[in-house]
């Protein structure tokens, strides 16, 4: 097993001890875990926030934990809510707008290191 890069422990990331990180208007990030090969990173998202249209190498899967999101994903747009999610391919155009504030759960593979 890959040893995690997380400094508290190698098995276990405590939610209070990762830091929030704002990332535009209405918008948070906090990575909870990762390890070179996967990473989970918890957005919340104020009413109106928006995930500007962008793309990674990273495949990336959702899970809306809360809230009501606008997703695209290439040419395709959809609403979500919570209990739903979504996968982005890797280099795929993406984006979301917020339209109830809630929290996105986002798992990447391979890990973001940019956000570290």
């Amino acid at each position: 097993m890959a040893a995690l890069l997380t400094p508290e422990s190698p098995l276990f990331s405590r939610a209070h001890t990762r830091t929030w990180e704002t990332v535009g208007e209405g918008v948070r990030r906090q990575v909870l875990t990762h390890d070179p090969g996967t990473m989970l990173v918890k957005v919340a998202f104020d009413r109106g926030g928006i995930g500007s249209r962008h793309q990674h190498v990273h495949t990336q899967m959702t899970y809306v934990e809360s809230g009501v999101f606008t997703v695209s994903i290439g040419d395709e747009k959809r609403v979500l809510q919570a209990g739903d999610s979504f996968y982005v391919p890797s280099e795929a155009w993406h984006g979301v707008e917020c339209i109830e504030a809630g929290v996105l759960l986002d798992v990447f593979s391979p890990a973001r290191t940019e956000f570290l």
